[in-house]
């Protein structure tokens, strides 16, 4: 088998069944693993996977910077967006993370919330800049541009004098066995940091996460409440996340 035959092979594989597990297809097909190895580590540097031991993992198609995530899949977006901002009460306090879908729940909060939003994103406090009842607390530290949020040792230190109601994460990956993932290091660091001090914590996930994996785990299922996904996500693609007792929300 070409090369180019055997890494279509293990794209199919990964395509059928969510993941290539390298052991498996190297007897499968009667080669070594260090030549899979090889293969997915090529596709991995292409972008069509992303490597985890053992094997791989759909890559998440949700890791282009800020200009370019606020152009895709906007529909969506929106309404994940508004089912996030019904779920916030008067005096609550709230974490919105950064992100194109967080900025939507900035947008569809009540105008006569009264409620206090934390952020380490710009583009959130921008959002919320006019809102009559909000007020908003902005974290503080080193910009990272390609999202446009407050990251590293100032950011984390500020997070840990909060104690926040619910904190909605805006995520890259979403894996049953993978967990939570994002695509910068600092980035997985302060959305645990900020996780820590919620009592709930909701993902935002478009349907293009799910089953998804970036290269910087920020912590397991177990450790968030739920997930908000698209309407049109089909119940076989949430079983296992209700095997871990999330609450899925709907759209």
């Amino acid at each position: 088998m070409l090369t180019s035959q055997r890494k279509q092979h293990l794209l199919n594989i990964l395509k059928r069944d969510g993941q290539v597990v390298a052991k498996k297809v190297s007897q499968e097909l009667g080669l070594s693993e260090d030549t899979i190895r090889r293969d997915l580590r090529e596709l991995a540097q292409d972008g069509l996977l992303q490597r985890v031991h053992g094997g791989a993992l759909p890559a998440s198609p949700a890791v282009v910077d800020f200009a370019g995530r606020e152009d895709i899949l906007i529909d969506s977006k929106v309404a994940i967006g508004r089912a996030a901002a019904g779920l916030i009460k008067d005096g609550q306090v709230v974490i919105l993370d950064g992100g194109t879908t967080c900025v939507q729940v900035a947008r569809h909060l009540p105008r006569n919330l009264q409620a206090t939003i934390v952020t380490h994103s710009a583009r959130i406090v921008m959002e919320l800049v006019e809102h009559p009842s909000v007020e908003v607390i902005l974290i503080g530290g080193k910009l990272f541009k390609h999202s446009i949020v407050s990251v590293g040792a100032a950011a984390i230190d500020a997070i840990s004098h909060i104690r926040a109601d619910m904190y909605f994460m805006g995520v890259t990956g979403v894996h049953p066995e993978a967990g939570l993932s994002t695509g910068d290091l600092e980035e997985a660091y302060v959305k645990q940091a900020l996780s820590k001090q919620a009592a709930e914590t909701m993902v935002l996930a478009s349907q293009e996460k799910l089953g998804a994996a970036s290269q910087y785990v920020i912590m397991p299922l177990s450790e968030i409440s739920g997930l908000i996904v698209e309407q049109i996500v089909p119940d076989e693609v949430l079983l296992p996340y209700l095997r871990y007792g999330l609450t899925i929300i709907r759209a």
